[in-house]
């Protein structure tokens, strides 16, 4: 349920301690995660807190309102639920605490077999299922924005980039992570839902054998986008293959972005997925073998506390948030 402010103040507290500081569960741009719990029933949650002066410099008060009604309105499990305040320095959202830790830190290990890397793919095709429903393109995949919760299930975090579009728009932002952007988002031609579909397409690649498009310089990763190609390595199997090739052509011929939608996709690669048993979260997740025992916080890395404060800011940007 939506918790107001007045409902969380008594609440929610720092813990989780490590080396006798609390514990931050990532870092980004715009602020930090950290963990908190419940004084009453104990549980986890994640904390993501902003600051507001670096919002309005960086001009995305209307993404942080977007963001926060997103999640407001959402009912998916594959979407990570939060409720949301804000103070004088910050705004905060708290979401559900996924135990297991980003898709990001475990890929880094090494690249996943088949099966991990079909499971991994379907919830994030029944993530863009409900979001496409509702109209809102995503525009941020890629693995960092996938955490894995205490039974191995993925589930969607960020939606600063996201946008409602109706049927037939396009917009024309330039917006997302450089090696995940489709080539009609580089090339200012106007984009819609076929963006999500490129950027899972690249995603598979990355799951299986490492990002298709990387440099260390985001022109060169555009060029690269721009050339399209994909360097298949014998050892990817011929399923991922097709999936992938069909996924990222020009947008009229996305598989996904064509007359029988995301059905296509489902119906492709995904032989040994039961959708609707994972949609009721009956399938027993093989990325479970994939997270870590110990403290909660064990599948984490580890980020150095900040004490410091952001500046206040008093503008009003935030009246609605």
């Amino acid at each position: 349920s939506f918790l107001k402010l007045k409902d969380l103040i008594p609440v929610l507290y720092q813990e989780g301690r490590y080396q006798g500081e609390p514990v931050t569960l990532g870092l980004g741009g715009f602020g930090r995660v950290e963990l908190v719990t419940t004084l009453l029933h104990g549980k986890y949650f994640a904390k993501k807190k902003v600051s507001k002066k670096l919002i309005v410099e960086k001009r995305q008060g209307p993404h942080v309102i977007f963001e926060k009604k997103i999640l407001q309105d959402i009912d998916c499990d594959f979407i990570v639920l939060h409720a949301a305040f804000k103070d004088t320095r910050y705004i905060y959202m708290v979401m559900e605490f996924c135990s297991g830790g980003e898709i990001w830190t475990k890929l880094k290990e090494g690249r996943f077999e088949e099966k991990i890397a079909v499971f991994v793919t379907a919830c994030v095709v029944e993530a863009f299922a409900y979001l496409h429903k509702k109209n809102i393109m995503y525009r941020d995949l890629k693995p960092e924005n996938l955490m894995l919760d205490s039974k191995g299930f993925v589930k969607l975090v960020d939606f600063g980039f996201a946008k409602e579009l109706r049927r037939g728009q396009k917009t024309y932002s330039f917006c997302g992570t450089p090696e995940y952007m489709a080539p009609e988002i580089i090339q200012n031609q106007g984009h819609d839902f076929a963006a999500d579909f490129w950027s899972l397409g690249v995603l598979v690649f990355e799951l299986l054998v490492g990002p298709p498009f990387s440099s260390s310089e985001p022109q060169k990763i555009y060029a690269r986008i721009l050339d399209g190609v994909m360097k298949f390595p014998p050892y990817m199997g011929e399923g991922a293959r097709s999936l992938i090739s069909k996924l990222c052509p020009r947008p009229g011929q996305r598989l996904g972005n064509t007359k029988n939608g995301i059905k296509d996709v489902r119906n492709h690669w995904f032989n040994s997925i039961n959708w609707h048993k994972l949609r009721m979260g009956q399938i027993e997740a093989p990325t479970v073998r994939l997270i870590r025992k110990g403290p909660c916080y064990i599948n984490f890395d580890r980020f150095p506390y900040d004490k410091t404060q952001a500046e206040e800011e008093f503008s009003g940007w935030d009246r609605d948030f």
